[in-house]
């Protein structure tokens, strides 16, 4: 059963950076696809970034381009999402999410097979 962990949110004010960071454990992480989503309230969870199992691909929303970066560690089974620029429209619950790698990196949710808990991410004005 392959465990995903979020941590590295919290509160950061306009203009900031956060990193967050997503610990894999329980399979083959150099397999797996994943990606970030984000949750503000009262609105559908939406994909934010994504990147193959190899670190090769990457893909972002529009409104994260070059703002957010997404990058992996394989030997360390983690997979990280650099928040720089933030903007108060950024708060929302982020989640990381995995999936067996395939031929292109999914962003509708229900691709992704296995999910953290999610971390806050809070962006004052």
């Amino acid at each position: 059963q392959v465990q995903l962990v979020e941590s590295g949110g919290g509160l950061a004010q306009a203009g900031g950076s956060l990193r967050l960071s997503c610990a894999a454990s329980g399979g083959t992480f150099s397999t797996f696809d994943m990606g970030w989503f984000r949750q503000a309230p009262g609105k559908e969870r939406e994909f934010a970034a994504g990147i193959d199992r190899r670190g090769a691909r990457t893909l972002y929303t529009d409104s994260v381009k070059g703002r957010f970066t997404i990058s992996r560690d394989n030997a360390k089974n983690a997979v990280y999402l650099q928040l720089n620029s933030l903007k108060p429209e950024d708060t929302a619950v982020y989640y990381c999410a995995a999936r067996s790698g395939g031929l292109y990196i999914p962003t509708v949710a229900t691709l992704y097979r296995y999910w953290g808990p999610g971390i806050q991410v809070t962006v004052s004005s």
